[in-house]
């Protein structure tokens, strides 16, 4: 039913601010304007992020998912929104609270890929994509349960009881969920070509101030070099990944045994404030910068 992540949704405090933060740190280009919400893409697609003006805490709104083609909105509760110039798009909510997204397949302008199409727009380095999206959840089973089942999501692997990792297409996942209390948006993940571009963006993003709360390291699951970053303004952690294992066919989910190698195969579990988003957390991770002198200016 489902063929792939549309976009992310996040809410921001500022919006001018916010789409200028995320494009130039991140690589994202602005595609559309309105009084209420940006949207913003990593190249060629219609959007990947939309930034939403909202007078609530900053953070997750929701997810958005591609249905497939041909597929319908029948058989979901709801009433499909119709958008000038847009797909229309369906609304839901799943058991944990967090939004979700449906969005009626279009077909593409262009089926060239990127690299061979021509652009005085976009910037000198941007993501290839948004690639999946990260939860913590009291009850992941019933969650995972809740995609699978009215979705259509597939299950890729386990982790003990504490994790599940569900796909729609080749890559490993595109969503991820851990039993982790209290339940909250973790991540969403931009995926970059290898790791000399992760090299790049992270470079670039220490001149921003940014900080890796773990990594660069290679998951054991889903086989992904990773690198992890605190975004403080919307309440939530971006990860930068590459080299994401790509599913065969007739695939069949795996039982993973809960040790450091499942998390990390190059070395270390991540900091326990990388499941924290309180002020406390923060501030320790904040103090990290300075461990070894003043930064220089």
């Amino acid at each position: 039913m489902i063929v792939g992540i549309h976009h992310v949704a996040l809410r921001v405090a500022d919006l001018d601010e916010g789409a200028e933060r995320w494009s130039r740190q991140f690589g994202f280009t602005v595609a559309e304007r309105h009084v209420d919400r940006v949207y913003l893409r990593c190249a060629f697609e219609d959007y990947s992020l939309e930034l939403i003006s909202s007078g609530e805490r900053p953070g997750f709104d929701h997810a958005g998912w591609e249905l497939a083609e041909g597929r319908s909105f029948d058989g979901l509760e709801g009433t499909p929104e119709e958008r000038p110039g847009r797909p229309a798009s369906l609304h839901l909510t799943d058991p944990d609270g967090y939004g979700v997204e449906l969005v009626e397949w279009t077909p593409r302008a262009n089926d060239f890929p990127d690299a061979a199409r021509l652009s005085t727009d976009l910037p000198a380095f941007h993501p290839v994509k948004v690639g999946h999206v990260n939860v913590l959840s009291g009850d992941v089973r019933g969650l995972a349960a809740f995609y699978v089942d009215t979705l259509g999501f597939r299950l890729t692997d386990r982790l003990g009881d504490e994790g599940i990792w569900l796909h729609v297409n080749n890559d490993h996942h595109v969503l991820a969920m851990l039993e982790k209390e209290p339940a909250h948006f973790h991540h969403l993940a931009l995926e970059l070509r290898d790791i000399g571009e992760m090299r790049l963006l992270l470079d670039h993003l220490a001149k921003h101030g940014r900080w890796v709360i773990w990594g660069p390291g290679r998951h054991g699951v889903a086989a992904s070099i990773f690198a992890y970053i605190r975004i403080p303004e919307e309440d939530l952690i971006v990860e930068l990944y590459c080299d994401m294992e790509q599913l065969r066919a007739g695939h069949v989910p795996r039982d993973w045994e809960d040790t450091p190698h499942s998390s990390n195969i190059w070395g270390t579990l991540p900091p326990r404030t990388y499941f924290r988003f309180d002020a406390e957390a923060i501030e320790l991770e904040r103090g990290q910068l300075q461990a070894l002198g003043r930064a220089p200016g």
